[in-house]
């Protein structure tokens, strides 16, 4: 797999005309890492990925054989009941006057196409969650999380407008569900978390209250359990610092679907 990446991440650079310090730059890697690649040599996941956006080619550069690739999987493909639950829930507590919402927003950087959960705009702020329902492969997710920390602000900042100092402040949040399946996880790869997600959920709790954030970048982690409406008196977020004390809302993603199924019924009955 590595011999294949690195042949055909040689062979579209040279379709670029480009040199192996174009792509490193590009890519916010070092130089090395990309003569290793492409030499065959084992690399990082997150190396592949900020290669592969980089020169424009992801589907080309797959990292998974495709005759190996499983055909549909039921509980994979409706993973999109919960994650559009949360979505839905954020977009609702974030709606301000004056403040753009959107779900599910394409962007792109270069030829590099990539979609974003949730955005929020207002002035030169910006605010992006990633929700996640599971962590099947952490690697993926990390690496998906982090070309979006590293390219989805400027890609929106030019479709925007925004002038040449760019955003005041951008505050990107990765949301999961607040599920004994997600605490697992997150208890098992602390130290990849907190490299991931440094900082606290105060820039998005600004976000949520209506007030301007601090200037700067800022990544959080926070858990979300998408049955409890934003603002009600039970507690609707929870973030890195509550972890070792925090219990789940719901045993896993098939738990949270069946209760978000009830209450839509409970809903179409009531009305």
């Amino acid at each position: 797999m590595a011999l294949e990446f690195g042949r055909a991440a040689r062979d579209e650079r040279q379709r670029r005309k480009w040199t192996l310090r174009d792509v490193a730059d590009r890519a916010g890697v070092a130089l090395a890492v990309v003569q290793g690649i492409e030499a065959g040599n084992p690399a990082t996941l997150e190396s592949y990925a900020r290669l592969a956006v980089a020169l424009g080619r992801r589907s080309a550069l797959a990292l998974v054989d495709e005759r190996a690739r499983p055909g549909p999987d039921p509980r994979r493909d409706a993973e999109d009941f919960v994650h559009a639950a949360m979505g839905e829930l954020e977009a609702k507590a974030l709606r301000r006057p004056g403040r753009t919402i959107a779900i599910d927003e394409p962007y792109q950087h270069y030829q590099f196409a990539g979609r974003a959960d949730v955005l929020a705009w207002e002035g030169r702020d910006l605010l992006h969650i990633e929700n996640r329902t599971r962590f099947p492969n952490l690697q993926d997710a990390a690496g998906s999380y982090n070309a979006k920390r590293q390219y989805l602000a400027r890609a929106l900042a030019e479709r925007a407008g925004i002038g040449p100092g760019g955003w005041r402040s951008v505050t990107h949040v990765m949301a999961g569900l607040w599920s004994a399946e997600v605490l697992h996880v997150l208890r098992l790869r602390s130290a990849t978390f907190t490299a991931l997600c440094p900082d606290g959920p105060q820039a998005l709790e600004a976000w949520l209250a209506g007030a301007r954030p601090k200037p700067g970048v800022t990544s959080s982690l926070v858990l979300l359990d998408p049955l409890v409406p934003f603002g009600s008196r039970r507690r609707t977020i929870a973030s890195w610092a509550d972890l070792p004390k925090l219990d789940p809302r719901h045993r896993g993603y098939a738990e949270a679907a069946e209760a978000l199924r009830r209450a839509a019924a409970l809903r179409r009955a009531a009305g």
